[in-house]
């Protein structure tokens, strides 16, 4: 087993090149670091250093045991600082920003849990209804393309997606067939989400893609919830990922009816965004919480309804 005090005088030594300088640096007598590298290589069997003139420099085998000394000490370092912080109170203002998607029930459940190990914790939470920028601050989590901007951006997950009404809705105005049938129905738009360029498509496991091209929206809104709310109150059919429906589901059982359910919705990417640069520990403290939290449905190859394929995209972004 090795001494760290004379692995961390050996390695000051090899970096300085000078036995005075180490000395101030580390505070020691030029007495008591000679004497650790000496036991160093007493242990080891073979010296790690020679003298050129006034300068120490590493022999063959200095060379390589340095690189090994090297990450032991930063083990060690990292080890400590573990170590430490699970005797230190994670306390201050921690600012969260989730989108409108996930911040009812899911995202409120995980804030929870953080506060009942961390009591110290200030949290403000807030509703992300547009993509962050570069003046966000905090952690935010986002679905769908988060644009240009200089936060980190952590794709922890995707949603697929498929088309939803009411059964009652359904029950009196026909359920569609193929996609070309949608036409036929009221449709409930999601704004800035479903008809950006190019427009959204729909995929088969057999008959390939189809531009969605339902009739002109006569409903548009910023938020999810308020979509679902409005395709529950029948008036008309959307496009809902399925994750989301099924939490609605859940609580409202019989409220919603997925609508060719061979045909699956383009996916929704979600990103864990934050500054780049090393965090406050609370910070990353929330982050590893959040990881540990993540729905499985995020990361796993859905299959809607059991006969039916992921969509390749869904692959790619999730393999």
């Amino acid at each position: 087993m090795y001494d760290l005090k004379e692995l961390e005088a050996f390695a000051a030594v090899v970096r300085s090149g000078n036995l005075s300088l180490t000395a101030r640096e580390l505070d020691l007598s030029k007495s008591t670091l000679s004497r650790r590298i000496r036991q160093l290589e007493v242990s080891l069997g073979q010296p790690l250093l020679r003298r050129e003139s006034n300068q120490l420099t590493p022999n063959e085998a200095g060379h390589v045991f340095y690189r090994y000394c090297d990450q032991i000490l930063q083990l060690a370092k990292h080890g400590s600082q573990a170590l430490d912080e699970l005797h230190e109170e994670i306390t201050g203002e921690l600012v969260l920003r989730s989108h409108e998607g996930f911040i009812r029930g899911w995202f409120a459940r995980v804030v929870e849990t953080f506060l009942q190990h961390h009591r110290g914790i200030n949290l403000r939470v807030h509703t992300q209804t547009e993509a962050p920028d570069n003046h966000t601050d905090g952690i935010c989590l986002w679905l769908g393309d988060p644009g240009e901007n200089r936060l980190r951006q952590e794709q922890i997950g995707a949603l697929t997606q498929g088309v939803y009404g009411h059964p009652d809705y359904l029950n009196q105005r026909g359920r569609p067939q193929t996609p070309a049938d949608l036409q036929e129905h009221t449709w409930i738009d999601l704004l800035g989400q479903q008809y950006g360029s190019p427009r959204p498509t729909l995929h088969h496991r057999v008959h390939g893609s189809y531009p969605l091209q339902p009739a002109a929206s006569s409903l548009q809104f910023d938020q999810f919830c308020l979509q679902g709310d409005a395709i529950v109150r029948q008036s008309g059919l959307g496009l809902m990922p399925h994750w989301i429906a099924e939490r609605r589901l859940q609580a409202h059982p019989g409220t919603l009816e997925l609508c060719l359910p061979e045909w699956q919705g383009p996916s929704l990417p979600i990103w864990l965004l934050y500054p780049y640069g090393t965090l406050p520990r609370r910070d990353r403290a929330f982050i590893a919480h959040l990881r540990a939290s993540l729905p499985a449905d995020w990361t796993e190859r859905r299959i809607y309804p059991p006969q039916h394929l992921s969509p390749p995209e869904v692959l790619e972004n999730l393999g």
